[in-house]
């Protein structure tokens, strides 16, 4: 079955199906009359409709993209190609990315999910690496509706079923509650992977005779017009637009990940440049690698393997069937390769030629279906600029008087806050992955961040992904440099100095002018807080249009960051260790209530502005903080985020039989303040001189840890005592029961 009759080009400019594709009047009637002054015909207006989607050529969001920092002496590469990839030593990288599975998931969430995992697997070892992480950032509807419980469920299950099958493991990532979510959950995958410098490979096709060999499973008509999809809104009518929806196999996945690194580690001579076949299929990968090399390409689309008949040329170079890859290969050398591919009893056939005229021309048939300049294709999208404006809710709120939750009782209170399912435990989840296959995990899922050794030496890196919508909802610009700074924190909080980060920029409709002036502020906001960390956006994706019948998300930039430990011995964990070990607060705490989990939880809504803060004396914090972890003067740390300092000191206790005795120098309430940029840290008692001398001013002493399982708090209004294994098991079967319980 083909998606529809093809019309003549004539029919095309009259009847527009363009428009259902995404491409506006003035795109093509640019395209018709500038770039090949003829009408396209139906292939070519197609290829045209998926590589000028937003999520193809971010034609609404490169000029703000601009914005971000991408270099400094440890990037090796930066965006433009599948990773971004940065230097740890010892002739070693590091290479990550993360993408977006938004609308997939929304409609499949199973295939959604796992799809988007296999993708950005394939995105790692097409760069040379070996995947060795995975991480995600889920953002779902209340758990109240069976719908949502059945996206939870299925999303879960395909993040799982994917990973842990190709044998990397998950190690960590985020999982959040919010109605916004309901109809359009967010399913950011993230993967990481570790490479010989030598072994670095681009997506490139150059050199003219060199073979284009398709590699991989075959093609079918699964994920037609993908790119199409992630860049409209949703909407109930498109609920059931499964054709755009990928089939994902991670077994046939394994075998091109090995193949692959196979090629790129030992047969390099062979190898000219590699890409995976991700959004918009064969055409992106093909006009990219041709693109990036300043060449022309050539291919016969009778040679792509099919597993569905009568395929038109349109089906087979918009298909987003999945574990497929292009590369370019050295002519005379095509054989070679071919039974490389077949000793994993994969396809390996050359489909075209890199040729010197910069045309990329298709044949099918017997016809030549497409013959346009490669250009017009990635360089000559029509950059769109969009009106901005200040949302009216914001103006609002700054003439508001300050949200505060008033005199609390705080026992209570934080028993309620343990429930509350974005704090509450994740384990019925995190543990339908495999956190530990290749044994390198230090520390896995439920920490601040994720630590995984590197063999053959004595180094570690953190993961993270962190992402606030609430706050980026409330103030885009501070809430854009908290999202930056909270991964920041969890990684210092894990022992690790922070190097850079990838992110994924989910927004809503960027043709509303408030919405594109939240995208906008945001990455002022992340950009900012970049460049005081030092830590390059090397990688990533935007995911706009996230709005369902008219109802966009909270801006919601997820930040993946990774770190360095140089020592994976000095890694930190949250939980206490030992009886008599002092405790202490680093960074002030302010009434920072606004888009707190208290609000929500007392009001069932958001409201107020955020307090701006200072990046440099974070950062100078974050320093001292590091220096005294690699001085060997901590036992554990935690970050504050979520629940403010009350949650934190219970998920310190959380995996240990101990307690703590505590006095804070404020009231209540501010126990549960999410000032940003704040730890807790227990410090042996022979070294706490040395401590209070490095850290000075920045470090409050709270008290210390007690052999008895309860939390006792003293604070300037009153006094509360928690039963610390009843708040452990408030805290553990809290999200089971939501989703046990009946609608």
């Amino acid at each position: 079955m083909t998606v529809e009759l093809e019309m003549s080009p004539q029919e095309i400019k009259e009847k527009k199906p363009y428009l259902e594709w995404g491409l506006s009047e003035k795109e093509y009637d640019y395209i018709a009359q500038k770039l090949l002054g003829r009408l396209p015909n139906y292939t070519e207006t197609g290829l045209f409709a998926v590589m000028w989607s937003e999520h193809c050529s971010y034609k609404k969001s490169k000029a703000v993209l601009r914005e971000f920092p991408n270099k400094n002496a440890r990037v090796l590469q930066g965006p433009g190609e599948g990773a971004g990839i940065i230097d740890i030593g010892d002739g070693q990288g590091i290479v990550f990315k993360a993408e977006s599975h938004n609308h997939p998931s929304a409609v499949e969430p199973y295939a959604g999910a796992a799809t988007g995992v296999g993708g950005i697997i394939r995105d790692i070892f097409s760069m040379g690496a070996r995947p060795i992480a995975l991480l995600d950032s889920l953002h779902f509807g209340e758990i109240k509706d069976s719908r949502t419980k059945y996206l939870i469920n299925e999303v879960v299950a395909g993040i799982g079923g994917y990973g842990n099958c190709m044998g990397i493991p998950t190690v960590g990532g985020e999982m959040t509650f919010d109605e916004c979510y309901a109809d359009n959950p967010l399913v950011n995958a993230m993967c990481v992977g570790i490479i010989e410098q030598s072994e670095m490979q681009k997506g490139q096709a150059k050199g003219v005779g060199n073979a284009v060999m398709y590699v991989g499973a075959k093609t079918g008509r699964d994920g037609i017009h993908g790119a199409t999809f992630a860049s409209t809104d949703f909407s109930d009518e498109k609920e059931t637009q499964r054709s755009a929806v990928q089939v994902g196999d991670p077994f046939m996945e394994k075998l091109l990940l090995e193949a692959c690194l196979l090629l790129t580690s030992k047969h390099q001579d062979w190898l000219v440049g590699i890409q995976d076949m991700g959004a918009a299929g064969l055409v992106s990968s093909s006009c990219e690698m041709a693109s990036k090399a300043g060449s022309g390409m050539t291919l016969d689309l009778d040679n792509v393997p099919q597993r569905e008949d009568g395929m038109s040329a349109y089906e087979i170079m918009l298909s987003e069937s999945q574990e497929r890859m292009l590369l370019c290969v050295r002519a005379g050398f095509e054989k070679q390769v071919q039974e490389l591919f077949h000793n994993f009893g994969l396809d390996a056939v050359v489909i075209g030629r890199v040729t010197e005229e910069k045309n990329y021309l298709l044949r099918h048939r017997g016809e030549i279906v497409t013959d346009i300049p490669v250009t017009s294709l990635t360089d000559d999208v029509l950059e769109e600029s969009s009106r901005e404006k200040k949302p009216a809710r914001m103006l609002a709120q700054s003439r508001k008087p300050a949200w505060h939750p008033g005199k609390l009782v705080v026992a209570a209170t934080l028993r309620k806050m343990l429930q509350q399912p974005t704090i509450a435990s994740k384990k019925s989840f995190t543990e339908t992955y495999d956190s530990q296959v290749r044994t390198n995990t230090v520390v896995g899922p439920g920490s601040d961040a994720a630590v995984i050794r590197i063999r053959q030496t004595n180094k570690a890196i953190a993961i993270t992904t962190d992402g606030n919508g609430r706050l980026v909802y409330l103030d885009p610009f501070v809430g854009g440099k908290i999202a930056v700074l909270e991964a920041a924190t969890n990684l210092v909080a894990s022992g690790a100095t922070p190097l850079a980060i990838t992110d994924c920029l989910n927004f809503g409709d960027p043709n509303d002018p408030e919405v594109y002036w939240e995208l906008h502020q945001a990455v002022k906001g992340m950009a900012a807080a970049c460049r005081q960390l030092d830590t390059p956006v090397i990688s990533g994706n935007v995911s706009l249009y996230n709005e369902s019948n008219g109802t966009a998300i909270y801006p919601t930039p997820m930040v993946g960051m990774v770190g360095l430990l140089t020592d994976v011995h000095q890694y930190l964990t949250p939980t206490v260790k030992q009886v008599g070990s002092q405790l202490f607060l680093v960074g002030e705490t302010g009434n920072d209530f606004a888009g707190t989990e208290i609000q929500k939880m007392l009001t069932g809504q958001l409201s107020g502005s955020l307090n701006d803060f200072s990046l440099t004396t974070t950062v100078q914090r974050l320093a001292k903080l590091l220096q005294a972890n690699q001085a060997g003067l901590l036992e554990s740390a935690h970050d504050l985020s979520e629940g403010g300092l009350a949650v934190a000191l219970v998920e310190m206790t959380l995996h240990s039989q101990l307690g703590l005795s505590l006095a804070v120098p404020f009231a209540g309430e501010q126990l549960f303040s999410e000032t940003p940029g704040r730890f807790v840290v227990s410090v042996a008692p022979q070294k706490v001189a040395a401590f209070k001398q490095l850290l000075g001013t920045d470090a409050v002493l709270l008290g210390e840890v007690t052999a008895k399982r309860e939390l006792a708090l003293k604070y300037q209004d009153g006094t509360a005592v928690l039963d610390l294994e009843e708040a452990k098991k408030l805290w553990e079967e809290a999200i089971p029961c939501l989703m046990k319980s009946k609608d």
